[in-house]
């Protein structure tokens, strides 16, 4: 059965990052499956009102006020007038939040029960329970949680820690990854390699390294380029990558580090440059465009992620899927992703960062290790392999089945339109709402659930809602649904065959001629 869905986050393009990609991956993958979807963001510079994307996708920039990384200024009150126009005006049924420090999402998700609508969350971030930001952050979180119908992790780690943070039943949480579009993520061809070689570059980046066609170790004094992707803040793992480049560097004179990405520790990263010397084996390019991160990929051996914390980590997915060997931290979600034969782990430590760097380059010449050596050529495959984003979309179609009380049996149905009882058993197991579809939105029923967030903070939530639920009456007599026109949806194309991947370039195609030619994101004012 087809929904009407709106995705909202304080997150999502321009901004690059994982929650960004996901929302929009994900959205056009619903929308190849039959469904409505909207997204509902803050304003960025240069781009305010409605926009439209590729595959008919309808983004609305709301002109709000942004107080710290892209997250904006909460109101609880003020955003429920333009939220409940836009509802209306798109005939939406469910309401999807993204990220747990979306003041967007969470206000979004009240207003959207006070208005009687089914609403999910997924939440993308692990935080802790003993700092004052934590403890804030995991009670706002229970206060919005306490009436979802359903929440969605990205991973198991993540589940178990947004469970313990909201005192959620775990079998109303979902698990449903990120994924990647592997086209966009693909090694180098033979015929791009000879191109990139000789090509000059702004940043004077070092050539990519020849495509891996068999297990042949590289020699001694091959160069080895290292590449790191990521926002350079304090979580990202930042300090520890700064501490450990010097030493890397001493152990491993072939070794170069490319790094891309932007953020307060730039400076510090600069410093230890200037401090060491390092700047003619250390690239910085600084902030690099989504669509760019393939290329800067696709120019190492080796990807570095010190990441402090992690629910999954997309960018893993991604450089697996450009042949990169992955050196990471045991934090998080971050075991969950790749199997062991892609990836050498590390404690959250200098020294053992160091050590397992120094593993990766013995296994990328040939020295053995406890995996006696590593065959990048076949990461690629086995990447596209284990993640789709149409694979994401259909256990994704399954919540919202789920929740709206929907037959859910088209969503067993594979590209063909095969029915897949196997399936269907697997899923008649796979999660439950937080109450039935069939029960209503009586306020007393949603104040008990509130009241038992808190002593003191429950009074406080009910006063919230109550006050929602005033401002609601309100804009209904004042400003009747019937004053508000209705969009038109987009001609729909029916849903997408997903035979063997097919669709699921995600932004991508392929000519005739086998060559992939991009689609780009065509972005017009609409109304």
């Amino acid at each position: 059965m087809p929904h009407n869905i709106a995705m909202i986050s304080d997150f999502f393009y321009p901004q690059p990052g994982g929650v960004e990609s996901h929302i929009y991956q994900l959205s056009s993958k619903l929308i190849d499956r039959g469904h409505k979807v909207i997204i509902i963001t803050h304003a960025y510079e240069g781009r305010t009102g409605v926009r439209y994307l590729t595959n008919g996708l309808k983004v609305y920039h709301v002109p709000f006020f942004v107080i710290y990384r892209e997250t904006t200024f909460p109101t609880v009150f003020s955003f429920f007038p333009i939220f409940r126009n836009i509802v209306i005006r798109e005939n939406i049924q469910i309401v999807h939040g993204h990220a747990s420090l979306s003041s967007l999402c969470h206000e979004a998700i009240l207003h959207a029960r006070t208005m009687g609508l089914r609403t999910v969350f997924t939440d993308h971030s692990l935080f802790g329970f003993a700092d004052a930001a934590s403890i804030l952050t995991n009670k706002l979180l229970k206060f919005i949680l306490s009436d979802v119908d359903h929440v969605i992790c990205v991973s198991h780690t993540c589940k178990e820690n947004t469970v313990l943070r909201a005192s959620l039943d775990p079998l109303m949480v979902s698990v449903i990854p990120n994924a990647v579009v592997a086209s966009n993520f693909r090694p180098l061809h033979p015929s791009e390699y000879a191109v990139a070689t000789t090509s000059n570059n702004s940043h004077s980046l070092p050539p990519p390294p020849p495509p891996p066609t068999s297990a042949q170790p590289l020699g001694p004094n091959d160069p080895i380029t290292i590449v790191v992707i990521s926002r350079l803040f304090y979580n990202k793992g930042t300090d520890l990558l700064i501490a450990s480049i010097p030493r890397i560097l001493a152990t491993h004179p072939n070794v170069r580090f490319i790094i891309a990405g932007s953020g307060p520790k730039a400076i510090d990263l600069e410093q230890m440059l200037d401090r060491h010397i390092l700047h003619d084996r250390v690239t910085l390019l600084g902030p690099v465009r989504h669509e760019e991160v393939r290329d800067v990929m696709v120019r190492g051996h080796i990807y570095l992620h010190p990441s402090l914390t992690e629910a999954f980590g997309t960018v893993l997915v991604e450089a697996a899927s450009c042949n990169l060997l992955i050196v990471c931290t045991r934090v998080g979600g971050i075991p969950e992703v790749l199997p062991g034969h892609m990836t050498v782990f590390a404690k959250p430590e200098e020294d053992d960062l160091v050590r397992a760097t120094s593993e990766a380059v013995g296994l990328l010449m040939g020295r053995g290790g406890p995996k006696g050596g590593v065959r990048r050529e076949r990461f690629h495959e086995q990447v596209r392999m284990m993640y789709s984003w149409s694979d994401i979309a259909r256990r994704t179609e399954r919540v919202y089945d789920l929740i709206t009380g929907s037959d859910s049996s088209e969503s067993s149905r594979d590209g063909r339109g095969y029915y897949d009882p196997q399936e269907e058993a697997m899923w008649r197991h796979y999660g439950q709402p937080s109450r039935p579809a069939s029960q209503n939105f009586a306020l007393i029923d949603r104040l008990k659930r509130y009241y038992g967030c808190g002593i003191w903070a429950g009074k406080l939530f009910v006063l919230c809602v109550v006050v929602d639920y005033l401002l609601f009456v309100f804009l209904e007599l004042w400003f009747p649904r019937s004053g508000i026109d209705i969009c038109r949806d987009w001609p729909k194309k029916g849903k997408v065959a997903e035979m063997d991947g097919a669709g699921d370039d995600g932004g991508s195609s392929l000519k005739r001629d086998g060559t992939i030619r991009r689609t780009s994101v065509v972005e017009d004012d609409g109304g």
